[in-house]
This record gives C-alpha cells, sequence and structure tokens, in this order.
C-alpha cells in the first residue's frame, strides 16, 4: 500500500474548442496543486493535511470557482462553501454562506476540531471565522471583473448562467431546463456570447488522499453558480453527497449540484464499496453511469489501498492524480465523448 491523491477543478460541458492558453492555464494550476499534494505526502504528512493544503490553493487561483475565483450571486455577492472529512474517524466539518473568508477549506476543518458541530453557515460561520483569527477581507476582494460580466450576461438574459455547472459562460439556460435534472440540457438552451471561446470559471474543486498510513480525507470547496438565488446551498458541504471519506475510500464530486444531493453520489460510491464489496473503480462507475443523469457529474475518489478513479459522464473535467509507484495524469475531456 502507498500514498495516492487526486484533485479536481469542476466537470461540465467543457469545449474542446477552448482555446489552448485558457485551458493551458488550468492545467498548470493543477500540475501545480499536485505536485503541493505529492511533495507533502512524500514527507508523510496526514492525508487531512494534503487535502486541506491542495484545495486551500485551488481556492487561492482566480480561474477556479472557489475562493479568489467565487462567482456570484443574483445580488452580486459571493456566498462560498466547503467541507472537509477525515475518512478513518467520520469527523467532518462543512461551512457555507462565506463572504469574507480567504479559504473556506480551512474554516470547515476549524469547525470539525474546535466546535461540537459539523455544519455552519452564514453569519454564524462568519462570527466563528473572527473568532478563529482566520485570515479575511473585504467581500470586495472576490468581486473580479469577470465574474461582473458573467453575472450582467446572465442578467440580462433573464436567466440562470451554470458556469460551475456546464463550464462555458455562453451556456444561459432558462429556469423551466433547471426544474428538470432527469434530461439533458437541450441544445437549442444555448445562447452564443461574446466568451463562446469557453473562457469560464470551472466549477467546484476539491481533492481526495490516502497517506502511507492508510489515512483517507476528502476535501471540497466551491463559490455556486452565476446569479444563484441567495442562500441556495449545494452539494459541496453536504456529507455524503459532494464529499465524504471513511475507512475504505474519499470522493469530492463536482457538477449538477442538486442532481448530486439527491443521488447522494460520494456517500453511494463507499455504501457499494461497503455492503456490495466492489472495487473503488466499480463502485464509482455505477453511481456515475448508472444513478446520475448524463451530464451532471464528475467526481475523484482514492481507496485505503491506493487505487484512484475520475469518472465522469460530463464533456469534460479538469482532473489530476499521482500515486507512490510513479502513475500521474492531468486530463480534461472525456474520451468517450465524441
Amino acid at each position: 500500500m502507498g500514498w495516492a491523491i487526486a484533485l479536481h477543478g469542476g466537470a461540465g460541458d467543457i469545449p474542446r474548442s477552448m482555446p489552448e492558453e485558457r485551458h493551458q492555464t488550468r492545467e498548470v494550476a493543477l500540475r501545480h496543486c499536485l505536485d503541493i499534494g505529492v511533495n507533502a505526502l512524500k514527507t508523510r504528512r496526514h492525508a487531512l493535511d494534503v487535502v486541506e493544503l491542495v484545495v486551500r490553493e485551488l481556492e487561492n487561483h482566480p480561474n477556479f470557482n472557489a475562493g479568489r475565483g467565487s462567482v456570484l450571486t443574483t445580488k452580486g455577492t459571493v456566498e462560498m462553501e466547503a467541507c472537509i472529512m477525515d475518512g478513518n474517524t467520520k469527523r467532518c466539518g462543512a461551512v457555507s454562506g462565506l463572504t469574507t473568508v480567504v479559504n473556506p477549506i480551512s474554516l470547515a476543518r476549524l469547525v470539525m476540531e474546535k466546535t461540537p458541530h459539523i455544519y455552519l453557515a452564514f453569519d454564524g460561520a462568519e462570527d466563528f471565522a473572527r473568532e478563529q483569527g482566520v485570515d479575511t477581507v473585504d467581500s470586495s476582494h472576490f468581486i473580479t471583473p469577470e465574474n461582473v460580466e458573467r453575472l450582467k450576461q446572465a442578467k440580462e438574459a433573464n436567466r440562470v448562467q451554470v458556469a460551475h455547472l456546464l463550464d462555458v459562460p455562453v451556456v444561459l439556460i432558462e429556469s423551466r431546463h433547471l426544474l428538470d435534472y432527469t434530461q439533458p440540457i437541450p441544445k437549442d438552451a444555448r445562447s452564443e456570447t461574446p466568451l463562446a471561446d469557453g473562457d469560464s470559471q470551472i466549477g467546484t474543486v476539491g481533492c481526495v488522499a490516502v497517506d502511507n498510513e492508510g489515512n483517507l480525507a476528502s476535501a471540497t470547496s466551491t463559490g455556486g453558480f452565476v446569479n444563484k438565488m441567495v442562500g441556495r446551498i449545494g452539494d459541496t458541504p453536504i456529507i455524503g453527497a459532494g464529499t465524504y471519506a471513511n475507512n475504505l475510500c474519499a470522493i469530492s464530486a463536482t457538477g449538477k449540484g442538486e442532481a448530486i444531493i439527491r443521488a447522494t453520489v460520494a456517500r453511494d460510491v463507499a455504501a457499494l464499496m461497503e455492503f456490495k464489496g466492489l472495487s473503488l473503480k466499480e463502485a464509482a462507475a455505477h453511481v456515475v453511469e448508472e444513478c446520475v443523469p448524463r451530464g451532471t457529474v464528475g467526481l475523484v475518489a482514492v481507496s485505503s489501498t491506493g487505487e484512484i478513479t475520475m469518472p465522469l459522464n460530463t464533456t469534460g473535467m479538469f482532473r489530476a492524480c499521482a500515486t507512490e509507484d510513479g502513475y500521474s495524469e492531468i486530463g480534461i475531456w472525456n474520451s468517450e465523448e465524441n
């Protein structure tokens, strides 16, 4: 048994026409974050420390929809959320509705370690952040010109722009299409804009790891989706939906939050291993291919034995992984897509 790590920067309808320099920016960031995680594992850091460290770095990157790059609500504000879980103990912490915290994932860990609770949100979470002395900034720090423009486009079209779901700023989906997650997004729901090159905020970021001692951990962070209702909470901070870890595996999911919540995606992967005896790859493939609508989810997962899988039923998912035996991979698109 050796260490293993996998991370993601969001899954969705990532166009193959995305300009090379733009997808390379994300690939470079993924490689950088992967190297940070690998180096930490090589120095025998605990898996929980590793996933927090990697997700913090992803939160600090403006091209991912988490932390610094978080997209805006319908009122032009940010509401960030994050979750972290230790597999062997099942201790976990989650936060939502953050507007000033630089690294939501670290606040989630403090909720796990410093409170009797699992989940803090909005004013309570912000108060706790100040009590703990974590890094905070004025909320304007998160209001980037790119995300102001994305919100403007969504409002002008009187639609919800699903940047974290389909990963393309041009995808403006009328609310009637968001109500039925059992159907794929119709092709005629798309409208071209000057940003048709796919330079979008990629969705939820996450990391899973197993260390040399067999400790498993998962961490996930997101800004949600453009023009979301104030107060909306997605799958990321919901234990068993977007984030889960036990003594068998660790999972971080990304995609359509409501669909992921309905399917309890992360927990179902673990349950198939626990109760059906499936391998990690078999369990994850079943959930992604059979339990959620096509075009709604991707995930990264590791097992206690160092197995890695990164399945998706979307066009693409920014992802990377590495194992102690020297295997390493960075990918974007789904090879099964035409």
